[in-house]
Order: structure tokens, then sequence, then C-alpha cells
């Protein structure tokens, strides 16, 4: 009995550590490049926790669909380059909605402290082109209607079992347009969005629609403690028992021009040097240039913090000629930690 009782505590003291598994939902307001840092950051706290530990990987994907039915470029890069052609040495096995497989060989755990995303100059229509203030849709050939889809019709692309703002999950909701009707925007049901009153009268109207689909997320991100306010009360209890924030509480008052400095800092990722480099009056030309070609006017509101950002956004590049595409990659991580209950990589179980 004395053998037995060794020989079990020596089996389990050189047992192989329990795997790990890791679900990420690909939201139709993520894009490629903000689903992979994301994935990636979830893979290295994995190995931070559990060093060593077989790391399983889950993929959901909402929205992000093509004219013929199937996932779009976006969706499937994310699936077939980069999961399988970059990240799956890392994991021992993936799971998509397209495929499962056991990755081949051990697992590798030397990940890479950051992930870097390049592009190739190969033609390929990666971002807004700045320099053409050009309309910019997800859809490459949308559908031929001529009015908006159903509120239903939405909420099943959108991936909702039932329909709520996508960004504070209140009811009821409105059908946002993505890239704005009177800038060419589609009927097509991959160019709305549901959004609750506040949050359709704060989106920006601008003729980019992934720029449109990066403020939601970062919206969501700002916003997201705000979700749990018509929670059961125990459940609120047990959130803020294990650190979740309940509600995002008064936000400071600020005034306009301040409102849009943070935004460009924490969704476009413009710093105080950036914004100090350019010639005012330059940048101010630039700006109502691009205001006037490439953004609209919703709910007749003549001023709205995420179209002025943009806007300015697009200006300073074409100011600096900080490259010729614009591609939103918030740097939400270390300026919202706190603010909307952001507390670090998401889907690590």
């Amino acid at each position: 009995m004395g053998n037995r009782r060794k020989l079990k505590a020596k089996t389990a003291a050189g047992a192989p550590p329990k795997g790990i598994a890791i679900y990420h939902d690909m939201k139709v307001y993520e894009n490629f490049e903000r689903a992979a840092k994301r994935i990636f950051e979830c893979v290295q706290a994995a190995q931070r926790n559990k060093p060593g530990a077989p790391r399983f990987l889950y993929l959901d994907i909402q929205g992000h669909r093509n004219e013929q039915g199937g996932f779009d470029h976006d969706a499937f890069e994310l699936m077939q380059d980069f999961l399988l052609g970059f990240l799956g040495s890392y994991l021992s096995e993936i799971s998509t909605p397209l495929f499962r497989v056991g990755m081949p060989g051990p697992q590798r755990n030397d990940l890479p402290d950051v992930l870097e995303i390049g592009y190739p100059d190969d033609g390929s229509d990666y971002g807004y082109e700045v320099s053409q203030l050009d309309l910019k849709p997800r859809e490459r050939e949308p559908a031929d209607r001529k009015s908006p889809p159903t509120v239903r019709a939405i909420a099943d692309y959108l991936g909702l079992d039932d329909p709520g703002c996508l960004i504070c999950w209140r009811t009821p909701v409105e059908r946002a347009h993505v890239v704005p009707a009177s800038l060419g925007g589609s009927m097509d049901v991959r160019n709305f969005a549901l959004l609750c009153k506040e949050h359709h009268a704060e989106a920006p109207d601008v003729a980019d629609a992934e720029s449109f689909w990066a403020w939601v997320d970062y919206a969501e991100l700002r916003d997201s403690a705000d979700k749990w306010l018509e929670a059961p009360d125990d459940l609120k209890e047990w959130l803020v028992g294990n650190g979740v924030k309940v509600g995002i509480g008064r936000r400071e008052s600020t005034s306009f021009f301040s409102a849009v400095r943070r935004e460009l800092k924490s969704l476009y990722g413009w710093g105080e040097s950036d914004l100090r480099a350019v010639d005012w009056q330059d940048l101010m030309d630039e700006f109502h240039q691009v205001m006037e070609m490439a953004t609209g006017k919703h709910f007749s509101i003549e001023k709205k913090i995420s179209t002025h950002a943009w806007a300015y956004h697009v200006a300073l590049q074409r100011c600096t000629g900080k490259g010729g595409r614009s591609m939103p990659i918030s740097s939400l991580g270390e300026d919202l930690r706190g603010i909307g209950g952001l507390d670090g990589p998401d889907g690590v179980d």
C-alpha cells in the first residue's frame, strides 16, 4: 500500500500540465488586424499563466460574409493565413467554423514578444486611401435593394439572438448605416449595424466602412461596463466581486475639441508629437476638404466627435505623408483601462 501511494504521488507530480482553452469571437466590428492582435495576446497570456500547457484555440465569427455567403477576406485570412500559417505552431489544436485540426508536432512555447503585421506591396486593397477620399464600403458587390433590411435580418447577420445595441446591449435599437446613404452607402445588410439611439447619434458618418466598425469597437470597449447596468442585483454583486466594473459612471466633462483629441489618441494612435508636427493652417485646409468630400451629416447633427476625429486623422495623414492608407488599430488597451472595465486580454479560460 505504501509503495502504491508513492507511485501515485510520483505520477501526479510528473503529469503534464492540463490544457488551456482560448476562445475568441470575431465580431463584425473586428477586422483582421484587431482580431489577430487579440488572439495573439490571449495565447501570450495562456503561456504566462500556464507555461507549456497544451493550448486549444476556439474561434467563432459573426458577420464577415461575402457576396456568395462565404466568409469575407478578413475572416478567411485570419483562419487560413494567421491561425494555420503562423500561430498554429504555438497551439495544440485549432477549431474554427471551417475546420478543426490537431497541429502536427510538439507545441512551441517560444512566442514572439510582439506581433508585427505587414502588408504586401502587390496592389491588394488594404486600408483607406487617404489621397483619394473615395467611398470604401466593406461589401464589394452590394445587394440591389431599395429599402433597408429588417432589424431581424440585421441581427441575424450580426450573430445576435435578439436585437440589441452592439455597444451597450440596450434596447430598443435603430438601424445604423455603416457608410451613410448620403455618401453612396448601400441598403445591403452588410452596410448596417444595430445601435441604441444614443450611440447611433455618436457614430461617425464617414466614407470608410472599416473606420465606422473601428469606432464601434472602440466605443464598445469604452462603454462596456454599462452592459451590466440592467443585470439582476445578484449578478452585479458577483461581477463586482470578481473585479468587473459595473457602470462607467459620470464621464468627465470636456470640450468638444478635447474629446476629438482623445479619440485621435485612443482610436487612431496619434501622440502629442504627431499633433504638433503639422502647420495648423495646412491641417485645417485638409480637414475641411475631407469633411466636404468624405463625410456626411446624420440627424442634422452639425458636429460629431467621431466624424471630426476621423476627418482630422485623415487630414493629418494627408499633411504628414504618414502613409497613403489609413488603418485604425487603436491603443485602447492602455487608454481605456479602468474607464470601460477593460482589464486585459479577453477569452482565456
